[in-house]
């Protein structure tokens, strides 16, 4: 199984609880043995699309290419970010928007849609400073539900699996070593 790991954590400058995540879900996948492939977003040199045009016929940058060639390699994607606003943060979005380009993951034909990702799994692992059952049932999960449905389930992407971290700001050594235990096992489920 190939897996892509994507750190869509803003923040470069030091190591976060995404990191730790990313790290502990990428020792299990190397203990089982899949072939792994990391893209971090906030070390690439983003651009942002500011019209229809520019997303349908605009040229793509590189980091955009290789962020396809990786997507295409692989049977599994893994995103994880900090909850922020109540979805991803821009930089990740700009990641998405330029990397997702038209007829990339999708096109439409005069027969239909053709989604080009089918096949292809996802984990998306969300961190944020309230409860996590607060932002499932009281919000509505919208951040995640725009990667689910009108990114990733869009292009053909199912299942599409996700972890939601609550409360990170203050939590207890123990649950954080039982959440990098988790992530791990998943890891080396390739989930």
């Amino acid at each position: 199984m190939r897996i892509l790991i994507v750190q869509g954590h803003p923040d470069p400058s030091t190591p976060h609880f995404c990191h730790a995540l990313a790290e502990a879900y990428e020792r299990g996948a190397s203990q089982a043995g899949l072939d792994i492939r990391k893209i971090d977003v906030a070390t690439l040199p983003l651009t942002f699309l500011r019209s229809q045009a520019e997303w349908e016929t605009g040229e793509v940058p590189d980091y955009a290419l290789e962020a396809q060639a990786a997507v295409l390699w692989a049977d599994h994607i893994v995103v994880l970010f900090p909850l922020w606003m109540g979805g991803m943060p821009a930089v990740l979005r700009a990641w998405f928007e330029q990397s997702f380009r038209a007829n990339f993951a999708f096109e439409t034909t005069e027969t239909g849609m053709v989604r080009h990702l089918k096949g292809k799994s996802a984990r998306l692992v969300v961190t944020m400073g309230m409860p996590s059952i607060f932002y499932r049932w009281y919000f509505g999960q919208p951040g995640t539900k725009l990667l689910r449905r009108s990114v990733l389930g869009f292009a053909g992407v199912s299942p599409i699996r996700q972890t939601l971290v609550g409360m990170i700001e203050k939590m207890p050594a123990e649950r954080a070593g039982k959440l990098m235990s988790e992530l791990e096992a998943l890891g080396r489920k390739g989930r």
